[in-house]
């Protein structure tokens, strides 16, 4: 018995869109896998309950956690651009070590330029929002801004480590704000 002259039509037509769809989906997942530097990965959560206990140990992700949805959104941009200030000191690593300078060189120039890099983000934040940033540092390392090079030095035992531990970020602040720090290829 043969085929309606329809069937064949019947068929490819949700056959083609299922394989455009597809395409489309891959080209996503393919440009999300490349995607570099500050990355969203998701909308800012709500604003949670000042009552509400904090899941995290670090105060900065409680205090995110509270603020209102204005406010998410500017300390997610201000986060972005700290993001972007980690890329110009994987570049300025490259350069260095293109130009022949010393681990201890590299690191030294990396603490100063992440310490840089707060100063610079933190003026896009409150005064309360530094405030418990800087006791933390404080405490912690006796510097506002953060440990020194001879500190990192003492704790990793390698201007490697320091270089390394010079340009991370933190996660659990980086998901608070919905955002992945991923690097960029330098070259």
């Amino acid at each position: 018995m043969p085929l309606p002259s329809s069937l064949p039509r019947r068929v490819l037509v949700p056959l083609a869109a299922a394989a455009a769809l597809f395409g489309t989906a891959a080209a996503a997942a393919a440009d999300a896998a490349e995607a570099c530097g500050s990355v969203i990965t998701a909308p800012l959560a709500p604003p949670a309950a000042a009552d509400e206990p904090c899941p995290s140990a670090d105060p900065v992700v409680c205090r995110i956690r509270v603020l209102p949805m204005d406010e998410k959104v500017e300390a997610q941009r201000t986060r972005m651009r700290y993001h972007a200030l980690l890329e110009e000191m994987r570049r300025t690593e490259a350069d260095m070590r293109d130009a022949g300078a010393t681990e201890e060189e590299i690191a030294r120039e990396l603490v100063d330029m992440r310490n840089q890099a707060k100063e610079i983000t933190r003026a896009g934040m409150t005064p309360e929002e530094v405030r418990l940033l800087e006791e933390r540092n404080t405490a912690k390392y006796g510097n506002p801004l953060g440990p020194t090079a001879e500190q990192l030095f003492a704790k990793y035992g390698s201007w490697e480590q320091v270089t390394d531990a010079s340009m991370r970020t933190s996660y659990a602040v980086d998901r608070e704000l919905s955002l992945a720090y991923r690097p960029c290829p330098v070259r």
